[in-house]
């Protein structure tokens, strides 16, 4: 007899604005892998769904059936016609046995399955679900989560206005939160993090996370012997925050030859602790910078890494903007699973040093993003947004300078002024 697994503690639960997307891939696909790194939420998003009470949980964190899936994969397949199985990276194999079930029978929404690993990135099965599969990320909570309210940033909205001044009419028909950037850097997005009700518990929490992390998510994709010069390397990584990677530059400092430097990157990235923000570069004959940038999952365990425990500390650290660049960049990952087609995110970089911190290109149109954590904005401080808008005046109408303000503004004719608190 199949039993559903119950679903406990309703009271306590954050709607995910990642849902719709994950309910509407099920009625399309026969297999949904729902991603992300450990503790955000990916279990109680499935136990949430409302096609929840239809399908038969199975978590690989459970020994038997971690037994049964590493034994008798097909058996664990068989329990019931629609399964959600979770921490499917910790039985790689189990996804050829999926594969061959599938092609047996295809059927949509037969398989749910959420990883704390990146199986695109993960040699020994990157080609098992090939055409079966749709991947999701779930990202840490928005400010929209944190709030109860299950929303992402308005950048849906915000990207059909055609002009500065549209986009300044539309972030001023609604209130803007009253939120501190500071104060949600140093929360970050984790749930329990978030629902932490002291700095002490919140600081605790990491410890956890990191350590958990360390000696059993991390083992499970790979063998990593030195664990220490492993954190070493985390540590380095989010002083590093928003720049260009300089592998060798970093393994230096580490103490790590350029090849582990590599792995251990990779690793990250594998895991969903770190994301690359790839350069912009339509046009090939331009003489821009290749290198991607590095931003953390969570910029809560970003700050307690580097030792960040105040709002005061993070505003004045050398890390402040860095640190406002991921947390909106968090929110704009959250923001792209629920939207079709998906945007792309990049930067922007000459060899002559003009930079604008993020570029959304959604089909033909970009926009262009600055991020200050000034309350006051000069002109000065648009000169490379101004540069971008000239050189892609076709397909980039207008852009925005987002920083510490109460309400948009039109700066110039085709740049706006507008509030952090509304995209957080």
């Amino acid at each position: 007899m199949i039993i559903i697994q119950a679903v406990n503690n309703n009271h306590s639960y954050h709607p995910r604005a990642l849902a719709a997307s994950v309910e509407a891939a099920l009625k399309a696909h026969p297999v949904v892998v729902l991603s992300g790194t450990r503790q955000t939420g990916k279990t109680t998003l499935t136990q949430h769904l409302p096609s929840a009470s239809t399908r038969l949980f199975q978590t690989l964190d459970d020994l038997d059936v971690l037994e049964l899936a590493r034994k008798r994969p097909h058996d664990l397949l068989a329990r019931g016609p629609r399964l959600t199985l979770d921490e499917v990276q910790r039985v790689p194999e189990l996804l050829l046995a999926i594969k061959k079930t599938v092609d047996q029978s295809r059927q949509r929404g037969q398989f749910l399955l959420t990883g704390s690993a990146n199986l695109l990135l993960m040699h020994q099965v990157a080609d098992s679900l090939t055409g079966r599969a749709v991947y999701l990320l779930l990202s840490p909570f928005t400010g929209g989560e944190k709030r109860g309210e299950g929303a992402v940033p308005p950048w849906s909205q915000v990207l059909v206005c055609k002009s500065a001044t549209d986009a300044v009419d539309l972030l001023n028909s609604f209130p803007v939160p009253q939120v501190e950037w500071t104060t949600e850097v140093l929360r970050g997005g984790m749930p329990p993090a978030v629902l932490a009700e002291t700095t002490q518990e919140r600081a605790l929490w990491f410890d956890g996370f990191v350590r958990t992390y360390l000696e059993r998510d991390l083992r499970e994709v790979s063998q990593v012997s030195a664990l220490p010069d492993f954190r070493r390397l985390m540590q380095l990584t989010v002083h590093r925050l928003g720049q260009l990677v300089n592998q060798t530059e970093l393994g230096r400092d580490a103490g790590l030859a350029q090849a582990t430097t590599h792995r251990y990157l990779n690793l990250l990235e594998t895991t969903f602790q770190l994301h690359r923000l790839p350069p912009f570069a339509a046009n090939a004959t331009k003489r821009l910078i290749k290198t991607p940038k590095l931003y953390w999952a969570d910029t809560g365990l970003a700050a307690h890494l580097a030792g960040l425990t105040d709002p005061r500390e993070v505003h004045a650290s050398r890390l402040a903007g860095a640190l406002l660049e991921n947390l909106l960049f968090s929110a704009f990952l959250a923001w792209r699973e629920t939207v079709q087609p998906k945007p792309e995110i990049f930067y922007w970089r000459t060899a002559g040093g003009a930079e604008v911190d993020f570029v959304i290109e959604r089909g033909p149109k970009l926009l262009p993003l600055e991020i200050k954590t000034a309350r006051q904005i000069t002109l000065h401080d648009l000169r490379h947004l101004e540069i971008f808008l000239t050189d892609y005046a076709k397909r980039a109408a207008w852009g925005a300078v987002l920083h510490n303000t109460d309400r948009a503004r039109l700066m110039t004719r085709t740049i706006a002024s507008l509030p952090i608190a509304a995209f957080l």
